[in-house]
């Protein structure tokens, strides 16, 4: 009886070694690879062993959860039939040479906890389906060649914790969806071309620790709620065209001490008055 229990184990043991992934998600890396041109990458999958062992591949339970191909010289373009990995939680693909588009199949990934495209050469809009994505924490796009506005539909994304969009060519306004993501950490929108206004529903962010908004042409009056906000540590932003009044605690939390640029192009330092509870900025 042992024995027969003995080489039950052992054949259990075998079956679960050579378990693979479907032939769905096989496929989908695959054109994946062959998308992104994998003969010239810097490690390479060898397709002739099981999808475990591929360089960056991460699969649980015979299915495909992580991709992190970060700085491996990934070239070509993202294939819409990344949405075919249906278990999906973590993409990394950082530091490489992707052109064309976020495909909007990437909505599909319902799944996806991480999408991390930065450093590379995307460009076009994010998607507006990008909101199917419903388990996204991490959307890290940060310099690419995005354009046009920030999607209203990023306030479905209800579990965001950072978003990281710097040093792209956004345009438009800040989406007033965005307010709505109590869980929100990190907000870098610096380096893009923004308009419009910042308004006093920013404090819904409650959970806010980093705000960079720098370097855009955003304008207004600074909300007095940032003062107010309890967890924001690290704020920038300057390089704007905000103007009206400041209290002091504002004027030191900015990185930059509220340096913006008026309308004769000239960085202008904002003045404040010594009175906190009437505090008005003035330019220098």
């Amino acid at each position: 009886m042992k024995s027969i229990v003995t080489l039950f184990a052992l054949f259990f043991l075998s079956v679960s070694a050579l378990a693979e992934v479907s032939n769905a998600e096989k496929k989908a890396l695959l054109e994946f690879n062959t998308a992104a041109n994998g003969a010239q990458w810097i490690n390479k999958w060898d397709i002739t062993k099981p999808v475990s062992t591929w360089y960056g591949v991460s699969v649980v339970n015979d299915k495909v959860v992580g991709i992190n191909l970060s700085d491996n010289n990934l070239t070509g373009f993202l294939t819409p039939h990344l949405c075919d990995l249906k278990n999906l939680q973590v993409l990394v693909l950082f530091k490489n040479k992707l052109e064309g588009e976020l495909p909007i199949a990437i909505g599909q990934l319902k799944n996806l906890q991480v999408l991390d495209v930065s450093f590379n050469q995307i460009s076009g809009r994010i998607p507006s389906d990008i909101a199917g994505a419903v388990a996204l924490r991490e959307l890290i796009l940060f310099m690419n060649n995005f354009s046009g506005p920030i999607p209203d539909s990023i306030g479905a994304l209800t579990h965001l914790e950072v978003v990281s969009l710097y040093n792209n060519r956004l345009t438009g306004q800040l989406p007033a969806t965005i307010y709505s993501l109590k869980g929100l950490r990190i907000l870098e929108l610096n380096s893009n071309e923004l308009e419009g206004s910042l308004t006093p529903e920013i404090a819904n962010l409650t959970a806010l620790q980093t705000l960079s908004l720098f370097d855009n042409r955003l304008n207004g009056s600074v909300p007095f709620e940032i003062e107010a906000m309890p967890n924001l540590t690290a704020m920038n932003i300057s390089y704007n065209k905000f103007n009206g009044f400041v209290s002091k605690k504002m004027y030191t939390k900015d990185q930059m001490n509220m340096t913006m640029i008026n309308e004769q192009g000239l960085a202008v330092n904002l003045a404040i008055k010594a009175d906190s509870t009437s505090a008005i900025a003035e330019e220098e």
